[in-house]
């Protein structure tokens, strides 16, 4: 059977609750391994707790910069019905120690999502997003593992902030952009730091990432899906989930024009060489 691996994915996020054991068991039999990344102390907790109950799934431990301070509560994430709506989520204080004691955990692969969100901020949070931030670098710095990095209309202040970091990061593999949405310049700053990029379902709809993808090598590429979040076609519209990767394998290889057996054995020799698996 062949090989793919998600490595940005939520099945521990509330959307599952009713048929985890059912998505995890779709996704495997259709080879998908999968790292369940950790938005904040929460959700990486459970995140290891999954890695640690399945074969084949790994986890990160972060906090991602939506919860560095009070936000739209996501019902997907953090469950509450659709009553819940009108609450924000809480703003975490990053725990470093915490962090770190959830890092040891030999099925934790990363540090992260973490990094900066600029949509709909509010200025005075920027302040916070940053030293939360290179708290969370600090702590890969430490312990030696790549960055998870979420990035969303903030490309400039993070390529900034990872140039006066790279020193001390994970080498010669500092980290992946996830769902990467930058443009070819700024992906090519960041490949000269050595970090890689993860797509998912959007670009099996979204026609402006052909170039991107077109640009960047292969061997810089991951596939993701960010499930609950953003289905490939042709599952738009419903709830995502790691079996549906390989719909993204399949537009990779259609825009770089090759095959999906070798999208698959590059993007999964990619994953397993970035987060040491």
């Amino acid at each position: 059977m062949q090989k793919f691996f998600d490595v940005h994915t939520h099945v521990q996020f509330a959307a599952f609750k009713d048929d985890l054991d059912e998505v995890i068991k779709r996704a495997r039999g259709a080879g998908v391994s999968m790292i369940n990344i950790g938005t904040q102390i929460d959700t990486s907790k459970a995140a290891i707790d999954l890695a640690n109950k399945y074969e084949g799934l790994w986890a990160t431990v972060g906090l991602h910069p939506i919860h560095t301070s009070k936000s739209f509560h996501d019902v997907q994430e953090l469950g509450g019905g659709e009553s819940a709506k009108a609450f924000t989520s809480r703003g975490e204080e990053f725990d470093y120690e915490k962090y770190k004691e959830l890092a040891f955990n030999p099925k934790v692969v990363a540090i992260g999502e973490c990094g900066l969100d600029y949509h709909r901020l509010e200025e005075d949070t920027k302040k916070k997003q940053f030293e939360i931030f290179e708290r969370q670098i600090e702590l890969a710095q430490e312990l030696k593992k790549p960055l998870m990095i979420h990035c969303r209309e903030a490309f400039t202040d993070l390529i900034n902030i990872l140039k006066s970091k790279i020193v001390n990061l994970k080498s010669p593999y500092p980290g992946v952009i996830h769902f990467f949405s930058g443009i070819k310049e700024e992906a090519a700053k960041l490949m000269d730091l050595g970090f890689s990029f993860s797509f998912g379902g959007v670009i099996t709809f979204a026609r402006e990432y052909e170039k991107l993808v077109d640009y960047i090598p292969l061997d810089r590429i991951l596939l993701e899906t960010d499930a609950p979040y953003v289905a490939p076609i042709p599952y738009r519209g419903k709830r995502n989930e790691p079996s549906y990767v390989i719909e993204v394998g399949k537009e990779i290889a259609l825009i770089k024009k090759i095959t999906l057996e070798e999208v698959a054995e590059q993007t999964t020799q990619n994953a397993e060489k970035i987060f040491s698996i």
